[in-house]
């Protein structure tokens, strides 16, 4: 993800079109330099793209003034620790997502990077996705008159890793090492509601591991501790209810990877990474339940395309592009480390009402927030004590 979308697609395309336009029609060039562990890598990777400077020695960087920027795409575990010393440093933040291992750690490092009066960002990139942001237009223009659910599929089969090579990473499965698909995916579920519907005001979430033994890079086995699937259901602002399924153990049967269904009482619609189909109210079709006759009525055809009016470009580079105005023209910018801590703390909460089967609600974040769910485990033993009784 590091190399593909941010490197390769955002900051080396957003040099080879003369730096990132201004609103005042100016562009401002940006300058790289890769800092990673492996110093092989990284002089093969800047040969590779024409990129002048590199580094193993992430704190000497850091104290070079010339480097404004620091971006963050490590692996979960190292990352909180990374962030501290850039913030530390006074440099600007930008990171992909979960921003660290737990809430109370998110909700610090937000602290800290308000404290420090460093601006900040956090990889939003599903927003950016062209079907999604044609589903933005529709509830922006009320074409759904009163939203009343969502309905979410994400996934797909990730091989075990025996017979044919496994196209994650094999620490997505393994819990002591950070992975697990609720930790990866409900960061992401935390901003595309928060933003297209409302905030997320309870969770209910069973994760499993349904596949308790993969095969890692070099084709020996492993205990795969970390949940591979996740069901959830959220409660949101105004009544809304979102149903979402996250999975890499299930096989397609959709038009693509991602694929939300809204409805309203005007109408519906489908979005997809790049699709997007609507059905209005006023042709909606009537079905009548009767088992016993075949239906041949054709469903699909019931729906329409929403036409493709924007040119978008890829969404990882759109985000980089705002976060870069954001830190020369001093705008305002919402997709910080606080927000990266509210998804932390649904990814918290998911795991922790599937460990008990509760549904838990979900308080607002701000930076003066506890920084820990105890208001969660209290709730449970109130439950549990009334159950007693």
């Amino acid at each position: 993800m590091g190399y593909r979308q941010h490197l390769v697609r955002s900051l080396l395309a957003i040099q080879e079109q003369g730096g990132v336009q201004l609103s005042d029609g100016t562009r401002r060039q940006i300058e790289l330099i890769l800092v990673g562990r492996n110093q092989v890598t990284l002089d093969e990777l800047a040969a590779r793209h024409g990129i002048e400077h590199t580094s193993t020695d992430l704190d000497a960087v850091l104290a070079d003034p010339r480097w404004d920027i620091y971006a963050d795409f490590l692996v979960t575990k190292a990352r909180a620790t990374a962030l501290r010393k850039a913030i530390a440093a006074g440099k600007t933040i930008y990171t992909e997502k979960p921003t660290a291992e737990t809430f109370e750690e998110a909700l610090e490092l937000a602290r800290l990077a308000a404290e420090a009066g460093v601006k900040n960002g956090v990889v939003h990139d599903k927003l950016y996705l062209p079907g999604l942001r044609k589903l933005k237009r529709l509830i922006d223009s009320g074409f759904f008159g009163r939203i009343l659910s969502v309905r979410g599929e994400f996934g797909y089969w990730v091989f075990e890793g025996d017979w044919q090579p496994a196209q994650r990473p094999s620490w997505n499965y393994r819990a002591e090492d950070g992975g697990g698909i609720v930790v990866d995916m409900f960061p992401h579920w935390s901003y595309v509601l928060e933003n297209l519907f409302g905030r997320v005001e309870s969770v209910y979430a069973k994760a499993t591991t349904h596949i308790p033994e993969r095969f890692d890079e070099r084709g020996e086995a492993y205990a795969a501790t970390a949940d591979d699937a996740a069901y959830g259901v959220f409660e949101l602002e105004g009544g809304v209810i979102a149903q979402l399924n996250s999975s890499w153990t299930v096989r397609v049967d959709r038009d693509e990877l991602v694929q939300f269904q809204v409805d309203g009482t005007h109408g519906s619609a489908v979005a997809g990474l790049f699709g997007c189909k609507v059905q209005p109210r006023n042709v909606t079709p009537k079905p009548v339940w009767n088992p016993d006759l075949a239906d041949d009525h054709d469903y699909a055809g019931d729906w329409q395309d929403v036409p493709t009016n924007d040119a978008f470009e890829n969404g990882f580079k759109t985000q980089w592009e705002e976060f870069l105005r954001h830190v020369v023209e001093d705008g305002r910018y919402e997709y910080d480390l606080l927000a990266g801590a509210r998804g932390v703390l649904l990814a918290e909460l998911g795991l922790e009402s599937s460990r008990t089967g509760r549904r838990l609600d979900l308080p607002e974040v701000t930076l003066g927030s506890t920084g820990d769910t105890a208001g969660a485990d209290e709730e449970l033993a109130s439950l549990e004590a009334s159950v007693a009784r």
